[in-house]
């Protein structure tokens, strides 16, 4: 705990995360019950992943924006604690994955050498606060909103009255009428608005996705900027003091809003008003730090070896500025992923070439602002040798996806393996769709919407099917006719059919044709409008069939396992999906890293990577049979008593011995090769047991 106190300047953020490392001690220690824990590590960004014994870390960075120092920063931690990939969030964040929870504390102290926190990054606290990634040099903006997102963001992190609340609190600001922050899905949306020369915001209240997608009421036509965190303050009072809090399925803004009615929520938030300090707060924006572009004065040399495709780049990628002489660089991020690598040499670009920052956009990409018009064909070379050149930045090709059965416990189906799938086929065959940024289509693993797929013209919800069989398959939901309308307008996606995954493209091409055929320049969302949830029913409804599924069905997107759904606990909400496909794929995962480890006699490695195999093997059995663990060692002992000494499994020893051999034998290339071999055998069994399992109790039900 020492280092903390002489490294971190910060008396709050110190004690933040000594508590953290505390916390972690007396979980470690059975001292706090696991919920108690849950609660406090989620408040501060360190997030239960799908794969067991790692965390995701989420790392806030409000509207989005980050500077080059923080990026280098974000890379060093994602290093050093975890495996080097970046994945931007639909929220601007960036998380960081397969985190040890014992290192948390060390982690979140390195980030905030860069000024960068984890606090109230998930958790039932305010989320981070977005922003029009545009803000500032948005060519129809009526001011810069960034001053007005940082000083709420600022003002609310560690604030008492929103710590502990029911569920979530998102909030939005967008840089003009195309509402790019899309206001009408938020707890509290603010469109930048002036009024007789005053900045305000029209405000819009009790939006949200999820299962149940509720469009945002009118708050406020017009609201002076000083009020914005008067206001916020009082909406969060109501919402801590009225929220439900046992049912966590409908402790969210907007079903409050639905069963008190608006008229009385607002009477509620007026009155509050006298318990709040401060009745106005004025924002001086002209005290926020700005970026400024960097003075170069000569022009790099710029080689562009294949012109056509630059200049079909620029048409795509390139944004207008509303400050002269100036663009925006958008990059699009496959999925929101990329690596620490290129990360650095991003960093060193903006600062050397622009304004020393990037902004992370909703749609989980990258724009880098202020590029001095004559660099753009500079840029465009440095950014080509990163792989950062894929053209249709926000357009059609550019699909949004959660990281779905990837990483999050509440993934059904995968969302990264059909959005990948998807974008190859509208880049093979629908090559005109580069330079749309009309259709939008996103994809969610699950029902919560973390990929935001039903306010999409094209979305996909990631669900299971039953055949007749009773076998199970990944399915899509199919939901269209969604759009952004603008000025806190919008609409949300019909659900038209389900089907199997592995039918996801070609109900994406039928759609794609039909648009093409009979849409006659209207808008997708216009020509839904037009032709209606029945006829689009009509035009996928053979797909649905599940009595003719092939083998194929059964494997999911971005995997060669067969699918399994099971139940679980997750830490957002609602239902959740059970590890255990996941845990046999990631000790398999482990095996082969085991292999490649041996192939380059780093024995040592080898061998742990093969003990991290058996503890996983071991744990997704207990996992099946409901048994609670909170240790390797506790799996190893329950194991023990709950297959080897009940006969269940027969491995010819006990579990700790057979384990337990690294801890007898040196790291030697016979021992290694040997236990390679002990955990693909030790694989086999328990999987063959969970098989013949699942088949007696599916019998038996």
């Amino acid at each position: 705990m020492q280092s903390f106190r002489t490294e971190i300047e910060n008396p709050v953020v110190e004690k933040d995360i000594i508590e953290l490392a505390d916390k972690i001690a007396a979980f470690n220690n059975l001292q706090i019950d696991e919920e108690k824990f849950r609660s406090l590590r989620l408040a501060r960004g360190v997030y239960g992943q799908r794969q067991q014994g790692v965390q995701m870390i989420r790392i806030k960075l409000p509207y989005g924006k980050v500077k080059s120092n923080q990026l280098k920063r974000i890379a060093a931690v994602s290093d050093e604690y975890s495996r080097g990939r970046l994945h931007i969030t639909t929220r601007q964040d960036i998380q960081i994955h397969y985190v040890d929870l014992n290192r948390t504390p060390q982690l979140w102290a390195e980030l905030e050498r860069d000024k960068v926190t984890l606090r109230e990054a998930c958790g039932n606290t305010v989320r981070n606060v977005t922003a029009s990634e545009t803000a500032g040099i948005d060519v129809n903006e009526p001011f810069d909103v960034s001053p007005y997102a940082d000083a709420l963001f600022k003002f609310f992190l560690r604030n008492p009255i929103c710590q502990e609340m029911g569920r979530k609190f998102k909030v939005s600001f967008s840089s003009s009428d195309e509402d790019t922050g899309l206001s009408y899905m938020h707890d509290l949306g603010f469109i930048a608005k002036i009024e007789n020369g005053v900045r305000g915001f029209k405000v819009m209240l009790g939006g949200g996705l999820g299962s149940q997608p509720r469009h945002a009421d009118l708050f406020y036509d017009f609201l002076p900027s000083d009020k914005v965190i008067p206001l916020m303050e009082g909406v969060l009072r109501i919402f801590d003091r009225y929220g439900e809090r046992k049912s966590r399925a409908k402790a969210r803004m907007k079903f409050l809003i639905k069963d008190i009615g608006l008229d009385a929520f607002k009477e509620l938030v007026e009155k509050e008003q006298k318990a709040i300090e401060f009745k106005s707060v004025e924002i001086d924006a002209d005290a926020y730090e700005t970026s400024k572009p960097v003075d170069v004065n000569e022009i790099p040399k710029a080689e562009i070896k294949n012109q056509q495709a630059f200049e079909t780049w620029k048409l795509t990628n390139v944004v207008p500025q509303k400050q002269a002489g100036f663009v925006a660089i958008g990059i699009k991020v496959l999925l929101g992923d990329f690596y620490t690598d290129k990360a650095r040499l991003l960093a060193d670009l903006v600062e050397n070439y622009a304004a020393g920052e990037i902004r992370l956009s909703l749609r989980q990409n990258i724009l880098i602002p202020f590029v001095k018009e004559a660099f753009v064909p500079f840029l465009y070379q440095e950014l080509e040798k990163l792989g950062f050149v894929e053209a249709g930045y926000n357009k059609a090709v550019d699909i949004t996806a959660c990281p779905g059965t990837d990483t999050c416990n509440l993934g059904i189906a995968s969302s990264t393996g059909i959005a990948e799938e998807l974008e190859r086929v509208i880049a093979a065959e629908y090559p005109q769709y580069l330079k749309n940024e009309d259709l939008i289509i996103k994809i969610s693993g699950c029902m919560n919407a973390c990929g935001q797929h039903n306010m999409a013209n094209i979305g996909f919800q990631g669900m299971s099917v039953r055949t007749p069989e009773k076998l199970v398959a990944p399915a899509l939901q199919v939901l269209l006719g969604g759009g952004n309308l603008g000025d806190g307008n919008g609409i949300f996606a019909d659900k038209v059919v389900k089907v199997p995954s592995r039918r996801g493209p070609e109900a994406l091409r039928r759609i794609l044709n039909d648009f093409e055929a009979n849409a006659n320049g209207k808008k997708f969302v216009d020509y839904y409008k037009i032709t209606g949830e029945r006829y689009f029913y009509d035009l996928l409804n053979d797909l649905q069939d599940v009595t003719n599924l092939t083998q194929e069905d059964f494997i999911d997107w971005g995997t060669n396992e067969e699918y399994v759904k099971e139940i679980g606990i997750g830490e957002c909400a609602g239902v959740v999906i059970d590890l255990i496909a996941t845990l046999f794929l990631e000790s398999e995962e482990k095996i082969e890293n085991a292999k490649e480890a041996f192939v380059n006699k780093v024995y040592s490695n080898a061998i742990y990577h093969t003990y991290s195999s058996l503890v996983n093997s071991a744990k997704a059995l207990l996992l099946a049979e409901n048994i609670k663990t909170n240790s390797q060692a506790n799996i190893i002992k329950l194991f023990d008593a709950h297959f080897i000494d009940t006969k269940k499994l027969d491995i010819g020893t006990s579990f700790s011995d057979f384990i337990y051999q690294i801890n007898k034998y040196a790291p030697k290339e016979e021992f290694a090769k040997k236990y390679i071999k002990d955990a693909e055998y030790f694989l086999q069994q328990v999987r063959a047991f969970r098989t013949q399992e699942t088949a007696t109790k599916t019998t038996v039900n």
